[in-house]
C-alpha cells in the first residue's frame, strides 16, 4: 500500500510581480499560508468583495495558449505556471491574491514562482494528502493527439511529453520523462520556458496581443531556429510541456499516483484528462468497497486519509 504524505502550506508571505503577456498589465501575486484542506484559492484583490475562486477542474476554461479559471464575476488566467510551482514544490493548501486578472508572464516558465516559494519555506500540516492512484490505462484524445493516465510499480508520479510537430516545423522532434519530487522539479522542469514560433507571434501581435513581449522574454523560432535567444536544455519546449502538463492536471486537486504521458497535447486535452480523473475519482469514492470496476479504501491506519484506486 502507497503510504500518503502529511499536507503543507507555506510558513510565511512571498509576493512575485511582473506584466501579462496578454494584457500587458502589471500585476503583484501574493502567496500565502492556508488552513489545511482548503487548497489552493485564488483571490482577486483588486474587484469588489475579493472574489474567490478554488483550484478545481470545474472552474477551469482552457484557451489558446493557456488555462484560466472562472467563478463568477472572478476570472484569473495562465495559471499554469504557478500552479506547476505549488504543485512541483508539493504545496498543497495556499491563499494566493492577485490584483489583476492575468498571472505574469515574466521569463515564461515557473522558475520565479519556485524561488519566490523555496524563499519562505513550508510548513507540515496535520492533515493526510489525498492521492489518486491510477491502475488501469486511461485515455482521452485521438490518434494524431493523446494523453494516457497508466500504472506504475510503487508510488512514482511520472510526467511525460512527446512533441512532435512534422518535418516543415522549425522546432524539433523531443520528448522528456520526468519523476515528478521537488527536488527534479526545481531543477529540470521549472526553468523550461514557453515557446512560440515568429509566425504565431505575427498573428498575436496583428490581434493587437503581445506587443510588449519580445524575443527574450519567452522562446521564438523562426524558419532558421531560435532568435535572439539560447536554450537552457536541449529539449527545452518538451520540457515546458511537461510543465503545462503538471501544472494543469493539479487541478485534479489530490497526489496523482501513475505515468501521465501526452502525445501532441495541449492544454485543451490537459482539461480533458483531468475532468476524467476527477470524475473517477469521485465515482470511486461512492463505490462499495467490493466494486469490480472502482474501490476507495483507506489508506494505512491513518483514518482522515483516502486513497482512491483507479483498478
Amino acid at each position: 500500500m502507497i503510504r500518503p504524505r502529511n499536507e503543507q502550506s507555506l510558513a510565511a508571505n512571498c509576493v512575485v510581480s511582473g506584466r501579462g503577456y496578454w494584457s500587458g498589465r502589471e500585476v503583484v501575486v501574493r502567496f500565502g499560508p492556508a488552513p489545511a484542506g482548503s487548497g489552493i484559492r485564488f483571490v482577486r484583490t483588486d474587484l469588489p468583495g475579493r472574489p474567490a475562486c478554488t483550484a478545481t477542474a470545474d472552474h477551469a476554461c482552457s484557451a489558446s495558449f493557456r488555462t484560466n479559471l472562472v467563478c463568477g464575476a472572478a476570472k484569473f488566467q495562465m495559471i499554469e505556471h504557478a500552479m506547476a510551482a505549488l504543485t512541483g514544490l508539493r504545496i498543497d493548501n495556499c491563499c494566493v491574491e492577485i490584483d489583476g486578472e492575468e498571472f505574469p508572464g515574466l521569463d515564461g516558465s515557473s522558475q520565479a514562482f519556485v524561488e519566490a516559494l523555496q524563499a519562505v519555506g513550508v510548513t507540515i500540516q496535520p492533515a493526510v494528502r489525498k492521492q489518486l492512484v491510477i491502475e488501469r490505462t486511461l485515455r482521452v484524445g485521438d490518434e494524431s493527439q493523446w494523453i494516457e493516465a497508466r500504472p506504475v510499480n510503487g508510488s512514482e508520479s511520472i510526467f511525460e511529453y512527446e512533441l512532435d510537430y512534422g518535418l516543415s516545423s522549425p522546432i524539433v522532434a523531443q520528448r522528456h520523462r520526468e519523476f515528478l519530487d521537488p527536488r527534479t522539479f526545481t531543477r529540470q522542469l521549472a526553468g523550461a520556458r514557453t515557446f512560440v514560433t515568429a509566425e504565431q507571434v505575427a498573428e498575436l501581435r496583428s490581434q493587437g496581443v503581445g506587443k510588449h513581449v519580445g524575443n527574450r522574454d519567452l522562446l521564438v523560432f523562426d524558419s532558421n531556429g531560435l532568435v535572439d535567444n539560447s536554450l537552457r536544455f536541449e529539449n527545452e519546449c518538451a520540457r515546458h510541456k511537461t510543465l503545462d502538463l503538471v501544472g494543469d492536471l493539479a487541478l485534479a486537486g489530490c497526489d496523482l499516483i501513475g505515468h501521465f504521458v501526452s502525445h501532441r497535447g495541449g492544454h485543451r486535452l490537459n482539461a480533458e484528462m483531468t475532468r476524467l480523473l476527477v470524475d473517477v475519482a469521485g465515482r470511486s469514492a461512492t463505490e462499495s468497497s467490493d466494486a469490480a470496476e472502482f474501490r476507495a479504501i483507506p489508506s494505512g491506519d491513518r483514518r482522515t486519509a483516502r486513497q482512491v484506486r483507479v483498478a
